[in-house]
């Protein structure tokens, strides 16, 4: 029997069951695999992130890890030259590697928090609590059942929403860690053009996070190139276009085991606004509830922005006394009241980022002379600009 049982161990449910200890609640979190999935290099954290990061007490030990980034340089991969440049000004903006987060949420649970090799298969209701049934034949009883575990998310799917839509587009990601400093300026370096779309970002003074989005042209070239990372890394410099050699020198550094690619999904906004977000005592949060793509960079950080918001309103379902008889169904509607207020206040900040970062993505990665024109010379400032706007959300604290 668990007050609350999060489901999926990544940053999400790490973040979700650490904002509740820090606020005396007790959670367990079902992971399906051995261990912390650390794949997937890092991410761009920006201000609010941080913001979150420092509502859950931790943003004191990832920062001396990580360097702060200046601002964003876009470059057209047809000509060169730089189309746009920004400084973040007062924003704060990192790259995290995803290992070093992850542990460090890890590290700061009690012990037992986290149950690794527990993969759900199935969720039946019983009263007022949810059965978990996990593949290893046993089944768990809770009184809050909140699904974290990715697109992929059977909480998700038991709530009613669809798998995410493919986008037609995949993203490689590289990993580089060099022996010496690597010389880049604390910056992040956006190449736009030929239907790509790149970027360098260096998360500390000798360790480089990059990733290349393309969309194949035919099953036989997405067959011959997903499946390959050394194939992966030939395709992305010899896709680079007119950039500097230094940069291509930083893809061709990267050893294999350190190159993924991912299919790019997202939820249709009106999934969001139609679906149930929350439904009981049952929720979604971070890529279950509203995966995205990447080309804004805020899909990690408002999982974070999740997992504050959820914890908060949970911890107010858990605080009121109640006599034993009237104890089950008030904890329930009070539980139920929580997760729907939860889910009005995330469901708009869901759609306004799925939607601009599919729009920022197409427009982007678009080919064509008009829309390398438009981009280049017009759209350039404003998309850079819409990424920091996007950043400008304060969760408050815990």
């Amino acid at each position: 029997m668990e007050n609350i049982a999060i489901v999926g161990g990544g940053i999400t449910g790490l973040s979700l069951a650490l904002a509740l200890h820090r606020l005396g609640l007790k959670s367990l979190v079902l992971e399906s695999s051995d261990g912390l999935r650390v794949a997937g290099a890092a991410f761009v954290t920006w201000t609010n992130a941080w913001k979150a990061l420092d509502a859950l007490a931790v943003g004191h030990l990832l920062r001396p890890q990580h360097c702060q980034l200046s601002g964003i340089v876009v470059t057209s991969t047809v000509s060169g030259v730089p189309t746009a440049q920004l400084s973040y000004g007062n924003r704060e903006v990192r790259c995290v590697k995803r290992r070093v987060l992850l542990e460090t949420l890890a590290n700061e649970l009690p012990k037992d928090t986290i149950r690794f090799s527990s993969k759900v298969v199935s969720i039946q209701t019983s009263g007022h609590l949810k059965l978990i049934h996990l593949a290893d034949g046993s089944i768990l009883k809770t009184k809050v059942l909140v699904g974290c575990e990715g697109i992929n998310s059977i909480v998700a799917r038991w709530l009613g929403f669809n798998q995410p839509s493919f986008t037609k587009r995949f993203a490689i990601r590289g990993y580089v860690q060099c022996k010496e400093n690597h010389g880049l300026n604390p910056e992040f370096l956006l190449f736009t053009g030929h239907g790509y779309r790149c970027g360098i970002i260096p998360c500390d003074p000798t360790t480089i996070y990059w990733f290349f989005t393309l969309s194949p042209s035919n099953q036989e070239q997405e067959e011959e190139i997903i499946e390959n990372p050394m194939k992966m890394k030939q395709f992305v410099v010899s896709n680079l276009g007119q950039v500097e050699d230094k940069i291509k020198a930083i893809i061709e550094k990267t050893e294999v085991e350190d190159i993924i690619c991912s299919p790019l999904r997202f939820r249709p906004p009106w999934e969001i606004l139609w679906g149930d977000i929350s439904k009981g005592n049952v929720c979604v949060a971070g890529d279950a509830f509203h995966p995205m793509t990447p080309d804004i960079g805020q899909g990690a950080c408002s999982s974070l922005e999740d997992a504050i918001f959820l914890a908060r309103y949970l911890s107010e379902a858990f605080s009121v006394s109640r006599s034993e008889e009237e104890q089950e169904e008030l904890e329930y509607k009070m539980i139920q009241n929580s997760l729907k207020k939860y889910a009005k206040d995330r469901k708009w900040r869901a759609i306004d980022l799925v939607t601009t970062a599919y729009l920022v993505g197409f427009l982007q990665q678009s080919d064509g002379k008009v829309m390398t024109f438009l981009r280049d010379k017009v759209l350039a400032p404003f998309l850079a600009n819409l990424l920091m706007k996007k950043a400008d959300f304060d969760c408050g604290p815990l």
